[in-house]
């Protein structure tokens, strides 16, 4: 987590009841016109394929096979809506980017649907931008933060696989890049580290999220 930010026992605790509950899921569109009606807060996951994003949405849901995990990236190739009862928030994992050996029109298609998604969609409160620990942020990255920016969709920076790296490594990138997004007009300041794999970050992500969909 930054240095900036702490949650409270209480943001810890709400976040962990939110997530403790039946996480199932909803939908999957293509196109706008099949998208649910638009209720409660959306927080959508976007990143690279391979970053991550499938493991770290079953780390806080509890659940192993809710978002489907492949060898394959960029198998995700819709807007896949999770639900829980009594739970304010949907989670929306978008396709992944970057995945050089989709086809071309294919990719297009993707960008279309994902734009056309945040830049319309009255709900969405914050974009979840997944980094890998051992990357960094790449070309693709700035490209997608491009993207949100245009769309004005307020978008938050959580390092992925960072138990990969060497804690001096992970604090020197977490201050790279908050001098990055510091200059990114929709950047939440705030960023997050993670570890599907080792849980870590996942309680203060829960909180965060939780904190999003009860404002």
């Amino acid at each position: 987590m930054s240095e900036e930010q702490t949650y409270q026992d209480e943001d810890l605790e709400a976040g962990r009841l939110m997530f403790a509950r039946q996480w199932d899921f909803l939908t999957s569109v293509t196109d706008m016109a099949n998208l649910p009606e638009a209720a409660g807060t959306e927080i959508a996951f976007a990143g690279r394929s391979n970053v991550g994003k499938s493991s770290l949405i079953n780390a806080l849901t509890g659940r192993k096979g809710l978002a489907r995990t492949s060898s394959t990236p960029g198998r995700t190739q819709m807007l896949n809506f999770f639900v829980a009862p009594d739970t304010p928030l949907t989670i929306v994992d978008m396709p992944g980017y970057g995945y050089a050996q989709a086809p071309k029109e294919l990719v297009e298609a993707w960008t279309e649907l994902v734009f056309s998604y945040l830049r319309g969609r009255p709900n969405l409160r914050r974009v979840i931008l997944l980094i890998d620990s051992r990357h960094g942020i790449k070309k693709n990255d700035l490209e997608a933060m491009e993207l949100l920016d245009k769309a004005a969709v307020v978008y938050q920076v959580v390092l992925t696989k960072s138990d990969k790296i060497k804690p001096p490594q992970l604090e020197r990138l977490i201050k790279d890049t908050q001098a990055l997004l510091a200059k990114r007009v929709a950047a939440h300041p705030v960023i997050i580290a993670t570890s599907s794999e080792k849980n870590r970050g996942i309680d203060d992500l829960r909180a965060e999220l939780c904190l999003l969909a009860h404002q």
